[in-house]
């Protein structure tokens, strides 16, 4: 069974003026979709019908197929991103999550600053991860298609994309407004408060 493109999480005008919906159109309805598509294109001749997502990611690396994991990886890695999403509601962190994120970056603002400050200080296109590292909040990124899915004990809660076709429609080239805006006023912390379970991976993932 070849690979779907998921149906977003919200309506594709839900997130307003933070995020419109002819970004979402391209963003998720031709990107995305590309990469879906592609990938399915692909797995025949690879022998992977039949894998999950995830087993054909990581096949993909461990066989050094840049082609099939770029495009696979990308589906994951979007797929995630949505479900971070969520329509502005005065949505912060509650519970345990925001006892961690007081603990290891003081406030919420703090957290919100520094992922900014990753995201717009990573150089070209990729993602800016805040993840679960043993029992500690960090923040991190990686370039290009590359996911937390390939990395052992680095399990993701939260992400940002910052390919350029993220948010040019919306913002053009200043990453920095839309890394401000989208990270404080339209993350789904319940998302990120639900993957502190480690389990973020699976929300992402798909039968093959």
């Amino acid at each position: 069974m070849a690979f779907t493109l998921p149906d977003l999480p919200f309506a594709k005008d839900a997130l307003g003026d933070y995020m419109s919906a002819e970004t979402l159109d391209y963003h998720h309805g031709k990107h995305h979709k590309a990469y879906v598509d592609k990938t399915n294109g692909m797995l025949g001749e690879k022998g992977l019908e039949g894998a999950s997502l995830i087993e054909v990611i990581k096949a993909a690396k461990e066989r050094g197929d840049k082609g099939l994991f770029n495009n696979s990886a990308q589906i994951w890695n979007h797929s995630f991103y949505w479900n971070c999403l969520a329509p502005a509601q005065g949505q912060k962190p509650a519970g345990k999550l925001a006892d961690m994120v007081s603990a290891e970056f003081g406030s919420t603002e703090n957290l919100i600053a520094k992922l900014k400050e990753e995201a717009v200080g990573h150089f070209s296109n990729g993602w800016a991860w805040l993840i679960l590292d043993r029992d500690k909040l960090k923040i991190t990124s990686l370039h290009d298609a590359d996911s937390p899915v390939v990395y052992e004990g680095m399990k993701p809660l939260l992400t940002l994309d910052v390919w350029e076709h993220a948010y040019y429609i919306d913002y053009r080239n200043a990453r920095p407004d839309f890394a401000e805006k989208v990270l404080s006023n339209i993350v789904n912390w319940d998302f990120v408060a639900q993957n502190l379970d480690g389990e973020g991976f699976s929300r992402a993932d798909q039968e093959g």
